[in-house]
């Protein structure tokens, strides 16, 4: 495991493939030392269940993360399994471990995109966002009012396979791993199936661990057109309302071909605005 302090009184911690970089106002020495004791157990805690996580149906796992996984793809009605939430939930396990110090203000744990916050009153958070192309697509500003504590992004320029063709969709959501679990159906919404320009493989062709198993996944997005690209968001979000209607997101932006289209309300802040990491 790696421990290290980054510019900006910030940590980063490190173990096989979690990467964590973590910030903390008010008791941070504390909290990054509560944040190094949980982050220690994860990967062990994750791997001792990795054949059930990798499963669409099964029994509640017994570890808190795994549980926390599995739950938070529950009330979905398609085709998941807990690992859509994996990043989500190590992000929100290793928050909860600094919560309780006293005087902590304002703390977010980073994993790789999928962010757990906290904010006491007063407090917000502020997160840059750009494209495939490193195009700048804005700040979200949040705040200790916000019901937002989880942000996560998925698509084809996240870490993971996706069944969609969404550059990316970002998901403000009550928990992290709600987050990471929504921003994956939804980017697995927007597509176009059938379209020429969209080459796909099975995913254990790429991945033989994957826990999509022989279900396609893009490849090669070509040209599309506008028309085309409006048509492949517009299904993304109208699966992406449904979740906001029922309560399991508060907002998204999907983001194709330099399009973006907003569902629910993000407060933005102005570019020139500094955003946390």
């Amino acid at each position: 495991m790696i421990a290290a302090r980054l510019p900006g009184d910030r940590l980063h911690l490190q173990h096989g493939p979690i990467d964590l970089v973590i910030g903390a106002d008010g008791a941070r020495e504390r909290a990054f030392i509560a944040a190094t004791a949980r982050f220690s157990t994860v990967l062990d805690e994750l791997v001792a269940e990795l054949p059930l996580l990798r499963r669409d149906h099964g029994p509640q796992p017994r570890g808190g993360i795994a549980r926390a996984m599995w739950q938070a793809v529950q009330p979905f009605e398609c085709f998941v399994t807990p690992m859509a939430a994996v990043a989500g939930a190590v992000a929100d396990a290793v928050l909860a471990a600094m919560v309780p110090i006293c005087g902590l203000q304002r703390a977010y744990v980073n994993n790789g995109g999928d962010i757990a916050l906290h904010l006491t009153q007063g407090e917000s958070f502020r997160l840059a966002r750009a494209g495939l192309d490193r195009r700048d697509l804005g700040r979200i500003a949040i705040s200790a009012d916000d019901p937002v504590r989880g942000i996560a992004t998925s698509g084809r320029g996240g870490r993971s396979l996706t069944m969609g063709i969404a550059d990316q969709v970002t998901v403000l959501a009550p928990t992290a791993a709600m987050a990471d679990a929504a921003a994956t159906l939804i980017a697995n919404a927007v597509d176009l199936p059938g379209h020429p320009a969209i080459r796909r493989a099975p995913a254990n062709t790429l991945r033989d661990d994957s826990d999509l198993g022989t279900r396609p996944v893009v490849t090669h997005v070509g040209p599309l057109t506008p028309a085309e690209t409006r048509t492949a968001l517009t299904r993304g979000a109208a699966f992406a309302e449904s979740l906001r209607a029922s309560g399991l997101i508060t907002a998204a932006a999907l983001v194709l071909a330099n399009t973006q289209q907003i569902v629910g309300h993000i407060d933005t802040i102005p570019r020139k605005e500094p955003a946390h990491a």
